[in-house]
């Protein structure tokens, strides 16, 4: 039972059951789990907090991290060997890919089946430091091509942050919105957390995630407390994510 009378309430009270749908605790094929030791206690730490369903969703970014469905698909054999039977108790694990919109993204989407979420739904991502030029045409393309592009936090590209009508726009281009949990604190600087909550309680935001990369992650996940004024919006978000993309 939450308390209400307190101005805010801890973001794990909301978790059980939760579907992750953005996280990176698949083994050393990108900038989250180095190992499958990594990997097992980040799971571990995720179920303390009542995650049942993962949905690993490594980068593929052509510079850094080319990721193909068999990179992706022997780490997560890798980590399935490794997981006994107490730890993958009661929980699933699909993995899915975090694509950079980038022109590799481009040759990829002419040539191959996308990784994804669930269904057509599929998690893109934008350079932390400008969109590519052409990113409507490429939001058109992967719609042309069946999928439903889900951006992962929004909230996290600084150049739209005094550009906030953009957001509406890349809304009526189709794109579903999914918002970082640990955004909801300073985690990523205070320009991402009020643009963060300006999304929220415009509800422009589908989804949530928690872009887990380490367990330093989890343990601000933990500890974070979230406004009761914004418990209601939250708590919507949550099942929404849960109802779109629950396989049990």
């Amino acid at each position: 039972m939450f308390h209400f009378f307190s101005k805010k309430i801890f973001l794990k009270d909301l978790l059980e059951d939760f579907v992750d749908i953005h996280n990176h605790i698949l083994p050393g094929i990108d900038d989250g789990a180095k190992n499958v030791n990594e990997s097992i206690n980040l799971i571990k730490k995720m179920k303390e907090l009542g995650v049942k369903q993962f949905i690993p969703t490594p980068h593929v970014m052509q510079d850094f991290y080319p990721n193909t469905d068999e990179s992706i698909g022997n780490a997560y054999s890798i980590l399935l060997e490794d997981l006994d039977k107490k730890t993958l108790g009661g929980i699933t694990i699909n993995p899915a890919a975090e694509y950079m919109l980038d022109v590799y993204f481009e040759k990829f989407l002419e040539n191959n089946y996308l990784f994804t979420l669930k269904s057509n739904y599929v998690l893109v991502e934008l350079s932390y430091f400008q969109p590519p030029i052409n990113l409507e045409e490429i939001i058109f393309n992967i719609k042309n091509k069946g999928y439903i592009p889900v951006l992962a936090h929004p909230e996290r590209y600084s150049y739209y942050h005094n550009k906030l009508d953009y957001y509406s726009r890349l809304k009526q281009l189709g794109c579903l919105f999914q918002l970082n949990l640990l955004s909801l604190s300073n985690h990523y600087g205070d320009h991402v957390k009020k643009t963060g909550k300006y999304l929220m309680n415009n509800q422009m935001i589908d989804f949530v995630g928690s872009d887990i990369h380490n367990l330093n992650h989890v343990e601000k996940l933990s500890n974070l407390r979230v406004d009761t004024k914004e418990i209601e919006k939250l708590e919507s978000i949550i099942l929404f994510t849960n109802n779109t993309f629950s396989v049990i």
